[in-house]
């Protein structure tokens, strides 16, 4: 136990020290040329993946609510819970954890075949820093891109739940909008967006930390991309929690009565 302690502390150490790299790299635009097309390969690549995941979050969440809204007789309020759980929670959690599935162990797997192929001790012969020059972009890439994909899960999510609701348990449509409209405010929004921000900063930088720290070989490489997912959800996850609990009591000093009106 003390043993496994340790190494967690070594790990979190190591990854500190890398994110100061990363972060000095982004100032300095280190690798600038390649960012436009590691936004092209993170966020066209990953539309089509967000779309169907935020469309069945708000299928999903219609058909399991509606039997026990309907049996109070508040089937038309449905909106309302569909759309503030898919644009606070849903939509950007999971969101968050398709992206690392498909983007971070992808960018772990790259930088590990790169070091096991030593292209990264071939940057450095060039005076070129392999964590400035790889790492800066991506993580700049996954900080942009991962609000914008997280606007799209939540834009079909919301549609999603509309459909069920709307189309096949024929929810009068005018009070199931009418009744949607104020419940999900500006901050609510805006949570939405900040939450994703912080998801892509720890998805890149454990993803990038763990293809530069790989293990030499083919299974090295695979150990990587595992390791950087497994990680970059657990982070996803704890880091919802925190910033929840962050934003709610921001949003309970800040908009005292929009919260009371709820």
């Amino acid at each position: 136990m003390f043993s496994w302690f340790l190494d967690t502390l070594d790990h979190a150490g190591q990854l500190t020290l890398f994110s100061f790299r990363v972060l000095r790299g982004c100032f300095s635009l280190a690798g600038r040329e390649t960012l436009l097309p590691l936004c092209v390969q993170f966020g066209w690549g990953s539309v089509p993946v967000v779309l169907v995941t935020g469309t069945f979050i708000g299928m999903v969440l219609a058909e399991q609510s509606y039997a026990q809204f309907r049996s109070v007789g508040l089937q038309t309020s449905l909106g309302s819970i569909i759309n503030s759980s898919v644009i606070k929670e849903l939509g950007p959690v999971l969101a968050g954890v398709m992206l690392a599935g498909r983007v971070g162990s992808a960018m772990a797997a790259e930088l590990a075949t790169m070091k096991v192929t030593e292209q990264i001790d071939a940057l450095r012969c060039l005076g070129v820093d392999p964590v400035q020059y790889l790492g800066s972009p991506r993580f700049l890439a996954a900080v942009t891109l991962i609000p914008v994909l997280t606007v799209l899960a939540n834009f079909m999510g919301v549609m999603g739940g509309a459909f069920i609701c709307i189309y096949v348990y024929r929810v009068e449509s005018h009070f199931y909008w009418q009744n949607s409209q104020g419940y999900v405010g500006l901050f609510d929004l805006a949570s939405g967006l900040i939450k994703p921000m912080f998801f892509g900063a720890a998805m890149a930088l454990i993803s990038c930390q763990r293809g530069f720290d790989s293990e030499p070989g083919a299974q090295g490489v695979g150990r990587a991309a595992t390791r950087a997912f497994v990680a970059s959800f657990v982070a996803i996850i704890i880091l919802d929690f925190f910033l929840a609990m962050l934003l709610n009591n921001l949003e309970a000093q800040w908009w005292p009565s929009s919260r009371g009106m709820r």
